[in-house]
């Protein structure tokens, strides 16, 4: 019975404020249209005095509901010039999903002051959130604990907003799924780590901020010809190969350094390659 209930109040929560602004505008002038049509027709005998001006009512105060949600744009635009009024929802909330959470940098970047609005957490994904801390699976379990240090570090060290917001998984919908819903409905962006969420997302027109694109496009510029100082860590897939890495964590491919394993070596980039897990660097020890 209060299922429906439920439901309505969570979509006006979620609702942007120009649009509630506009429907509840276009309500009001439906009724005044509606109660200076019916004046007259309350002279009327029987159930018509008032059966009549009922249907006037009601069909005029919902016209005018459905015409003011469906110019809701006007109504956000005379609000955003009048300078105090209403932001895009979706530049000052973030919908934050729990891969994001779990990865950790968030706090980081929380830190640096990157993170402009409020961020926000459905109660959903803080379920699963403590499902996973929760989990038999050591691994899981300690993700899962991650995250919720993660949290608290972003409440104890940063200066960002944190909300959770009381939201529930609509029946036969994954998190992922309600994730895109909410978000539709803030008009709000997703922050995330999980590619396929980030697909279904980008694909359904909702802005996503995904922590590893970002990871890729700070990492520092490389070109074929520049030298570099690495130290050589573990052997490649090829023969004679040798690994290392950078500082932000890109894959350095050196030809013939297997014999430079546990050292510093200077080496010269001959290549770069970007693939769908981020860039790799081939280089070859310096001469000389």
């Amino acid at each position: 019975m209060f299922r429906p209930i439920s439901r309505i109040v969570q979509g006006l929560v979620h609702m942007r404020t120009a649009t509630l602004v506009s429907g509840a505008l276009g309500l009001v002038a439906g009724l005044v249209v509606a109660v200076l049509i019916s004046i007259p027709l309350s002279n009327l005998e029987g159930w018509m005095s008032w059966g009549i001006p009922f249907a006037v009512s009601a069909s005029l105060g919902l016209l005018g509901l459905l015409i003011g949600v469906a110019r809701s744009g006007d109504m956000s635009g005379v609000l955003q010039s009048s300078g105090g009024g209403e932001q895009r929802v979706g530049a000052s909330q973030i919908l934050v999903d729990t891969s994001a959470i779990i990865d950790g940098r968030i706090a980081d970047l929380g830190l640096t002051g990157f993170i402009q609005g409020k961020l926000i957490i459905p109660s959903f994904v803080l379920d699963e959130l403590r499902h996973i801390a929760d989990s038999a699976d050591a691994m899981r379990r300690t993700r899962g604990r991650r995250g919720l240090e993660v949290l608290g570090k972003l409440r104890r060290e940063t200066s960002i907003p944190i909300q959770v917001m009381d939201a529930t998984l609509s029946p036969g919908t994954d998190v992922d799924g309600q994730l895109v819903k909410m978000a539709k409905s803030m008009d709000s962006p997703i922050m995330t780590t999980d590619f396929n969420l980030n697909r279904v997302a980008e694909v359904q027109g909702i802005q996503v901020l995904n922590v590893n694109e970002l990871a890729n496009a700070l990492r520092a510029a490389v070109l074929p010809g520049e030298d570099l100082t690495v130290n050589i860590v573990q052997e490649g897939k090829e023969m004679g190969q040798g690994v290392a890495f950078m500082d932000d964590g890109t894959m350095v491919v050196v030809e013939g350094g297997r014999r430079y394993i546990n050292s510093l070596q200077d080496v010269t980039v001959t290549r770069v390659l970007q693939t769908a897990a981020g860039r790799i660097i081939f280089a070859s020890p310096k001469a000389g």
